[in-house]
């Protein structure tokens, strides 16, 4: 698979500054993926971010640096949008398996032709509404990024998963106000500080889990 040199070697530049292992078949999808969001982009309007030195950062980096923090074998990926953050785990983590949730058609076919292009085996998008969805498996995690608020969040994904799954929140600050919504239900079992390189700003996971 041929992708962008200067793409690569930034992607590895960023590598370097965390704690993760990549391989190079894993940086090559990671930024092959980055090509297929650019170029679909123009049409699809799939993300805000325009220019793929940036996707680099703003949305691999900082969805792999979750990729630690992911235990068991099954999780969602809410309001996924174009497979963020669950297409760049998927890469990282080979032996986990992520359900992609979007309630646009345009977005989930955009991620049928990345599991396509990249042989991406353990992906599902779906195109569904979070409520009206219907899990096959037990799921051990809900991924959430810039999805919806906690309270929001927990009310609409919480047939989701049951006592034994958590909720996981990508964050930027620290959400007090949010933290003090949650009902007296569920409970904020961590707060893991995520370093990304090159971005500006905080990047908090929370983990949240029901009483």
């Amino acid at each position: 698979m041929q992708v962008n040199s200067e793409l690569l070697r930034l992607l590895k530049e960023g590598v370097v500054k965390t704690s993760l292992t990549v391989t190079e078949d894993q940086l090559i999808k990671l930024v092959a993926y980055v090509e297929l969001m650019d170029k679909w982009n123009k049409a699809y309007n799939l993300t805000s971010v325009r220019d793929p030195k940036q996707m680099l950062v703003k949305h691999i980096l900082d969805s792999i640096v979750v990729a630690p923090h992911l235990s068991g074998t099954h999780f969602i990926d809410v309001g996924t949008g174009p497979g963020l953050p669950g297409i760049p785990l998927a890469i990282m983590c080979p032996d986990k398996h992520f359900v992609l949730l979007d309630s646009l058609g345009k977005r989930v076919r955009f991620m049928k032709q990345v599991k396509f292009a990249l042989s991406l085996n353990n992906i599902d998008p779906v195109q569904s509404r979070v409520e009206l969805y219907q899990p096959e498996h037990q799921l051990d995690g809900v991924l959430s990024r810039a999805f919806a608020s906690l309270k929001d969040m927990l009310h609409w994904c919480q047939h989701l998963v049951d006592s034994k799954g958590a909720f996981l929140a990508l964050k930027g600050q620290f959400p007090e106000d949010e933290i003090d919504e949650i009902s007296g239900s569920h409970q904020l079992l961590e707060s893991i500080v995520l370093s990304v390189p090159e971005l500006e700003g905080e990047r908090h996971l929370l983990k949240i889990v029901k009483k």
